[in-house]
């Protein structure tokens, strides 16, 4: 199906807003300069959101269809152990958000603690995407276990949660240091909780 040059616009909008907004926040960044780095007419934002703060959760919409999309890619692979995959995905998580650059930033660690507090539609969008981030990794426990790369795990619901919210705060952290021995730590502490021999990294 064709799209509409409205829901191409409203895309290339959005798509220019992750890497700015990425980089500097969401309450920080106006309008304006969003339509100017995507070359549409100031004025026009109204035509493609109700509000900005339709416009965060359109944002976030798209950037969590766009990961979890990535992230089945990322864990079916055909040949590939549960557990390589499982790892393939942490390493990606640390070498992307040890990058200086904002276009691979993780957007749930950037606005988490800024948007939850300001908009109550926002959170919700968060929360669903994250859960559902959640609930993947589960899935992928669960075949690590069947095809016996994984140690068993009591519950892959709970390991799922520990670990991403262990990523999480290990991003968080890293952008106070400025250096990537948070995420570093983070993947020694994940090899540990999923059963695996050490890693040296």
């Amino acid at each position: 199906m064709k799209t509409s040059p409205i829901n191409e616009m409203r895309q290339h909008i959005l798509d220019t807003a992750q890497i700015i907004i990425s980089g500097k926040g969401f309450s920080a960044v106006g309008l304006n300069e969003i339509l100017q780095e995507a070359g549409v007419p100031k004025g026009s934002f109204y035509h493609y959101f109700g509000s900005k703060e339709a416009f965060g959760e359109a944002l976030l919409e798209a950037y969590f269809s766009a990961y979890l999309d990535q992230l089945e890619a990322c864990l079916t692979q055909p040949g590939v152990s549960g557990a390589e995959l499982l790892m393939g995905y942490w390493i990606k998580w640390r070498d992307t958000q040890s990058d200086c650059d904002p276009k691979g930033k993780c957007l749930a660690v950037k606005l988490a603690a800024e948007v939850s507090d300001l908009s109550e539609s926002m959170r919700s969008v968060l929360q669903c995407g994250t859960d559902q981030v959640i609930a993947r990794l589960a899935r992928a426990i669960e075949a690590g276990m069947a095809d016996g790369s994984l140690l068993h795990q009591n519950s892959p619901q709970d390991t799922a949660t520990t670990l991403y919210q262990l990523w999480l705060g290990a991003s968080l952290r890293a952008k106070i240091t400025r250096d990537r021995e948070p995420l570093d730590t983070a993947l020694r502490a994940t090899h540990v909780l999923l059963g695996l021999p050490s890693s040296t990294v």
